[in-house]
């Protein structure tokens, strides 16, 4: 990938970022896949590298939660709520890091199971900052219910 075409893919707008990772995401199942599984993979990457440094997690989530400010306030302010929520369930549920690396690999399984119905490629395929899109995409929707 070009530096011109990561430069101009890191200034997208939050909408921007959305509507490209939706074009991949419209079958009902997908969606309700994802749903389910972009939150598990959240929090079992969470828990994995709370298994393994405290700090550097911690200093990982913050930094993710900055490119979360970038976007929005309202989406770095709902998805700090949902890493706090995480450390307390990790907490109260103090699993191995093989419990929760088992997880993550289930929930990437059921994604790409998602994309198959949907016939399209996950778009981190594309670029990997989708990634960070994808827990987004699901607290937006969230967001908007209310």
């Amino acid at each position: 990938m070009s530096r011109n075409h990561q430069q101009k893919m890191s200034k997208r707008t939050l909408e921007q970022w959305l509507s490209e990772y939706s074009v991949s995401h419209q079958n009902l199942i997908n969606k309700k896949i994802h749903w389910l599984c972009v939150p598990t993979i959240f929090v079992s990457l969470l828990g994995m590298g709370m298994s393994l440094s405290v700090w550097f997690t911690l200093v990982l989530s913050a930094l993710v939660l900055l490119f979360y400010m970038k976007l929005s306030t309202p989406l770095f302010l709902a998805m700090g709520i949902f890493i706090l929520i995480c450390l307390s369930v990790m907490t109260l549920l103090p699993l191995s890091f093989k419990v929760w690396a088992a997880v993550f690999v289930v929930a990437w399984i059921a994604q790409f199971i998602g994309h198959k119905v949907e016939g399209k490629k996950p778009s981190f395929l594309k670029d990997l900052q989708f990634l960070l899109i994808g827990p987004a995409w699901v607290a937006n929707s969230l967001m908007r219910r209310n």
